[in-house]
């Protein structure tokens, strides 16, 4: 029988068992995770709500949108992708491949960018507190700063106009944050208007930092936008040239935070003492790896 000739007779929690199944077959390492969230996302029915609708019968056009995600799935594409949105911090944010997947590591660097936010307004008592979020992507750094802290006025950049169409979609749900989050589109700094410079308060990146050589997954190496993972032989290639040209940018006392390979954390902390920054700090990732630079600009 077609799958399609289904439709009206078998519940979503018959699909649930056939999709863990299906991705079972496939080698999957995560087939439970996979499977309830696309049948979730199939039957529009979340959480406790989902538990109640197991015994629902599935609609035709249910059943060809999930015959259609599980297909992406079992052919290997990111689940992220297949559902076309994914958490991040307190935002549900679409995600598809015009930008990278938005990472738990990278909710480490919102944690450390919100806490200079806090510095700066605490010591300066200056509102709103100016934040630049350079190569935003999805915009999951410069939406989330927006909506956890009132008193801050977000630039977003990207050199991706592709990615910034995504962070525009995102944006349009933010609600009342919105009006302070500002899309442009540019080569790191180049996308800014000069009446920003001397005036930016903190300076976010999670930039392109995998070495060309390094090897990466098999889902991420096929389906996330190469130009936002890689960064030449030793994969700091982006981060210089955002090192080397903050500094024009921050007000005195500002601050720069890049999320960063592990084994770079020592030489950005250097390279930002060279060109100026005090304090230089490391912060580990919830797995106990260096993931986070962060220094203090004081000319």
């Amino acid at each position: 029988m077609a799958e399609d000739d289904l439709a009206g007779t078998v519940t979503w929690g018959e699909l649930l068992d056939e999709a863990r199944a299906r991705f079972e077959r496939v080698g999957s390492a995560s087939a439970a995770v996979d499977a309830r969230r696309i049948v979730e996302a199939a039957s529009g029915f979340d959480g406790p709500r989902f538990v109640l609708a197991r015994t629902e019968r599935v609609t035709e056009r249910a059943m060809a949108a999930y015959d259609l995600m599980v297909a992406r799935r079992e052919a290997g594409e990111p689940l992220q992708y297949v559902v076309g949105s994914w958490g991040f911090r307190r935002l549900d944010l679409a995600v598809d491949r015009r930008a990278l997947i938005p990472r738990p590591e990278t909710e480490m660097l919102v944690d450390v960018a919100l806490s200079h936010v806090d510095r700066v307004l605490a010591e300066t008592g200056r509102s709103p507190v100016s934040v630049v979020d350079l190569g935003t992507g999805s915009g999951a750094i410069a939406l989330s700063i927006a909506s956890e802290r009132v008193a801050t006025s977000v630039w977003a950049t990207d050199a991706s106009a592709e990615a910034l169409g995504l962070a525009s979609a995102n944006l349009a749900g933010l609600g009342r944050a919105a009006t302070r989050v500002r899309l442009a589109e540019g080569e790191w700094f180049a996308a800014l208007p000069e009446t920003l410079v001397g005036s930016v308060d903190v300076i976010v990146s999670n930039p392109p930092y995998v070495t060309d050589d390094d090897p990466l997954p098999a889902e991420v190496e096929q389906w996330e936008p190469a130009a936002a993972l890689r960064s030449g032989p030793d994969g700091l290639d982006d981060l210089r040239v955002i090192i080397a040209d903050a500094a024009r940018w921050l007000a005195p006392g500002g601050a720069l935070v890049v999320e960063l390979d592990p084994r770079q954390a020592a030489t950005v902390a250097e390279l930002m003492q060279q060109h100026g920054f005090v304090e230089a700090t490391v912060v580990a990732d919830l797995a106990g790896r260096d993931r986070v630079v962060a220094a203090r600009w004081e000319p």
